[in-house]
């Protein structure tokens, strides 16, 4: 009588390049992926987006699957990352927002009062995130899924300003004026991000990351008295995957961000990695930090400047490359592949 054959387990990201990085384990190469690596400097990306908001994209779970995976296909980057928007989870549960084209997200009604809270109830459930992210992880098999969503201090900025602002001069009066409220707003929006990042690791994400946009706009010690709790709650939250924590002009957060709770700090391209390994301390990973712009310069200096960033991220116990902020929609794509195929031939083990 034959034995029956027992198939083949389905490949994991478990062992993946990127997974080794951020539990500062020994890795096959540096591992790559890039901030908004799914969006407008790709042509497929326009063209599968063309009358349909991005609002709408972020809960139609065809577009989410195919918008994540068409940089994987492209670049061949070494992590995914679920296609959505910071404020993805406000709308989820109920806000009156839209993201305008050439603005960005705009809140119908700015929060202002105790009253506004009744507006912020906690998400019960995404079923469009959910069935999207199973349907990547059934997609991507050994490639990993990275998860995300808006930290609290930048959505309360939204919701605060009503929009972007450059100097968060009503998220800062808020917050300094009226610290029980800013407290409470902060707390509804901790429990909301949770449960969204819950979401989306309950479906199959590898890995979260929490982003800050604007919280470089925050003192140190301001950072750790109005904002650093409710990020840490978060992330306590999320401890059973690696956690990324990334903001925007945070030279001067970077110990205290590590600190909140994150496995991989995200370092933007103002701080040299090396400095910022020294500033955030032992025991975390990093993550970047190529300015953006760079891949606008001529071929050599691309690598030029791609090698000093492998260099610095030398000095940490873990390092996934990335850019210093989001990929910008002038982009040449061909120029990300390169830079991709580079950082693999050039660190490999």
């Amino acid at each position: 009588m034959t034995t029956p054959l027992t198939p083949p387990a389905a490949p994991s990201p478990h062992d993946s390049a990127f997974l080794r990085a951020c539990r500062r384990e020994p890795v096959p190469h540096t591992p790559v992926w890039f901030m908004r690596q799914a969006g407008r400097a790709l042509p497929e990306y326009r063209a599968l987006r063309e009358g349909t908001g991005m609002l709408e994209s972020c809960f139609r779970p065809d577009l989410v699957t195919e918008i994540t995976l068409q940089p994987v296909r492209r670049f061949g980057v070494d992590a995914a990352i679920l296609f959505s928007d910071i404020v993805v989870p406000l709308k989820a549960v109920g806000v009156d927002l839209d993201i305008v084209p050439g603005v960005g997200p705009v809140v119908a009604e700015p929060f202002r009062t105790a009253a506004d809270l009744d507006r912020l109830p906690p998400l019960e459930g995404a079923p469009e995130i959910t069935a999207a992210v199973q349907s990547l992880v059934g997609e991507l098999g050994a490639t990993p899924l990275i998860g995300f969503a808006g930290a609290p201090f930048t959505l309360a900025s939204y919701l605060v300003e009503g929009g972007p602002s450059k100097d968060q001069r009503r998220t800062k009066a808020l917050m300094y004026g009226d610290p029980q409220l800013w407290a409470q707003l902060m707390d509804r929006l901790a429990t909301i991000t949770l449960a969204f990042l819950r979401v989306q690791i309950d479906a199959g994400a590898s890995a979260i990351q929490l982003f800050d946009s604007w919280v470089g706009a925050l003192p140190a010690e301001d950072y750790r008295t109005y904002v650093q709790p409710h990020s840490a709650r978060i992330l306590a939250g999320v401890s059973d995957v690696p956690r990324i924590h990334f903001g925007v002009g945070t030279g001067e957060l970077l110990h205290d961000m590590g600190a909140a709770g994150a496995d991989v700090v995200g370092v933007d391209f103002r701080v040299a990695l090396d400095d910022a390994v020294r500033r955030i301390g032992p025991g975390k990973a990093v993550q970047g930090n190529l300015d953006p712009t760079v891949v606008f310069a001529p071929t050599e200096v691309v690598r030029a400047m791609t090698e000093r960033v492998l260099e610095q991220g030398k000095a940490a116990e873990g390092h996934v490359f990335n850019l210093g902020h989001g990929v910008l929609p002038e982009t040449d794509p061909d120029v990300l592949t390169r830079i991709v195929a580079h950082v693999h031939e050039a660190t490999a083990a």
